[in-house]
């Protein structure tokens, strides 16, 4: 099986509409330092759509905040495929990884926590 770890153009959310309704209708559970917020929607363009936040209110500065979104972004990339991907069937979700942690966690420990999160939402849409 061929692994692709992109994360191109299409699977990022970046429709205001879709995000709206994202924060207003979504599903969510928390894991630590992350909150997932996700919905299914047959408008999404791609299997799953994905918004990352970091709270301006925790992360003063933007070096921070970018630093952080780069981590997560690089761990959903690597472990999308086998997390998500090859388990959902034909459902297209819009996701979003809200860091609610106050402080600057390193890379290895956010990847850790994004598979989770994922291996977690698979298993909570599959059942």
């Amino acid at each position: 099986m061929h692994l692709m770890q992109t994360f191109t153009k299409t699977e990022r959310l970046t429709s205001k509409l879709l995000i709206d309704k994202l924060v207003e209708k979504g599903k969510s559970f928390n894991n630590s330092p992350f909150k997932l917020v996700w919905i299914e929607l047959q408008e999404a363009n791609t299997s799953a759509q994905v918004v990352i936040t970091v709270p301006k209110r925790n992360f003063k500065k933007a070096v921070d905040r970018n630093k952080l979104k780069r981590r997560i972004r690089e761990a959903y990339r690597k472990c999308k495929q086998e997390l998500l991907y090859d388990k959902l069937e034909d459902k297209k979700l819009c996701l979003m990884f809200v860091y609610i942690a106050k402080e600057k966690l390193e890379y290895s420990t956010i990847e850790l926590k994004v598979k989770e999160s994922l291996q977690r939402l698979t298993t909570t849409i599959n059942s």
